[in-house]
């Protein structure tokens, strides 16, 4: 079976946030967006019709998912992961990022200390500031173009702060790092030897490039808690749908128990079909997207390098969300982000928006066709070469 992504389509007119907000987000009209991560390409057909099938249905009552949903979710992430799951400890969210905000607050009080590791989705940092928690960075070391992490500094802010709770991004956002088993246990015996919970956002797990292979946290620790969607895998974000893996009863109930103090219960209706579609019946699409996206990635690698060689891309383990180094240029940040936007005419999502480790940097979604990344790797060009 043949899929098309060099077919644009147009997204301008939806109400996009991508598209259609330049404006309100404080950006010249005309930019390209290359930015948030949502893709330039439909879900897989087989998606399409089930969710045209319920919808055609014609009544969007109060809905919950039966047995097969719960086995496609099951059956994909033991599949491809070896990572077990039953559905009594699947707790179904309408994002992971409302999920991570729920995990703060059934797991840790106010004041108490929530670690990340930056620079990082700048989400991380509003579940916990916005929660009255108190922020700990354990910041990635950047060296000869990879990013690893500082154990030492890790333990030690863990033990100075009395951290409660960790959230690890794994694979990481933006630096696209796959975390080896080896890093993963040594993290893990760290967080245990402290009694620090582990709340791993694994939404990218699907898109691991060649030579990576992606280890959910969830096998390491049963005590854990697995942040997984659909939404970035099959492009399925505005239909509101994740799945959380509780294995231990206890974090489970309290888990469960935040939630309903928020007054959520049911999910979207065409979210629940669209969830259970994609994993019983998106594999062949998937792979064959994977196969685009790495094109993408050397084209963008090889343009770099012959035409903007001062732009460094951090070799990508994981992610369609790729992070350029502009350091070479020295510019500050402001200054960057304004020939970013004002110069290349590109929306790209500015490195200080992830942390101060991120000064010096852009990330850009290159989960588009090839013209239009062609078109975005030009800009660049005209501006920087």
């Amino acid at each position: 079976m043949s899929f098309d992504f060099d077919a644009v389509i147009s997204r301008y007119g939806t109400d996009s946030i991508k598209y259609d907000f330049a404006r309100e987000r404080g950006k010249p009209e005309g930019v390209l967006p290359m930015w948030v991560a949502d893709m330039d390409f439909p879900a897989p057909q087989e998606v399409l019709a089930d969710i045209q099938k319920a919808a055609g249905h014609g009544i969007f009552g109060y809905t919950e998912p039966k047995d097969d949903y719960y086995n496609a979710v099951a059956h994909w992430f033991d599949s491809r992961f070896g990572f077990s799951v039953t559905q009594h400890e699947i707790i179904k969210t309408p994002g992971i990022v409302f999920a991570l905000a729920q995990a703060v607050r059934a797991f840790t009080k106010t004041g108490e200390a929530v670690l990340i590791q930056t620079p990082v989705y700048y989400p991380f940092f509003d579940v916990i500031r916005n929660n009255g928690r108190m922020l700990v960075t354990n910041p990635l070391v950047y060296s000869n173009g990879r990013y690893t992490i500082n154990l030492d500094d890790f333990e030690r802010k863990i033990a100075d702060n009395k951290v409660k709770l960790f959230i690890l991004c794994s694979p990481h956002n933006p630096v696209g790092r796959v975390w080896t088993q080896d890093e993963l246990e040594k993290i893990n015996g760290i967080c245990g030897k402290h009694g620090v919970l582990v709340v791993s956002d694994e939404i990218h797990c699907d898109f691991v490039w060649s030579g990576y292979t992606h280890t959910c946290f969830g096998l390491l620790n049963e005590n854990s808690i697995i942040a997984a969607s659909p939404s970035k895998t099959f492009n399925l974000a505005g239909l509101q749908v994740s799945n959380i893996f509780v294995k231990n009863a206890q974090l489970r109930d309290k888990l469960n128990a935040e939630i309903r103090r928020s007054g959520y219960s049911q999910l979207n209706t065409l979210g629940l079909a669209a969830c259970q579609s994609a994993y019983t019946k998106g594999g062949a699409w998937l792979e064959s997207l994977k196969a685009y996206l790495e094109e993408n990635i050397r084209l963008t690698r090889e343009f770099l390098t012959a035409h903007i060689p001062k732009i460094k891309l951090v070799e990508p383990e994981a992610s369609y969300l790729l992070w350029l180094d502009f350091s070479n240029y020295e510019l500050p940040q402001d200054e960057l982000d304004r020939r970013i936007t004002e110069g290349a005419k590109l929306w790209l999502s500015g490195g200080t928006i992830f942390g101060a480790d991120g000064k010096g940097f852009q990330r850009i979604n290159i989960a588009c066709p090839k013209t239009t990344l062609l078109d975005a790797l030009g800009r660049l060009e005209r501006e920087f070469r």
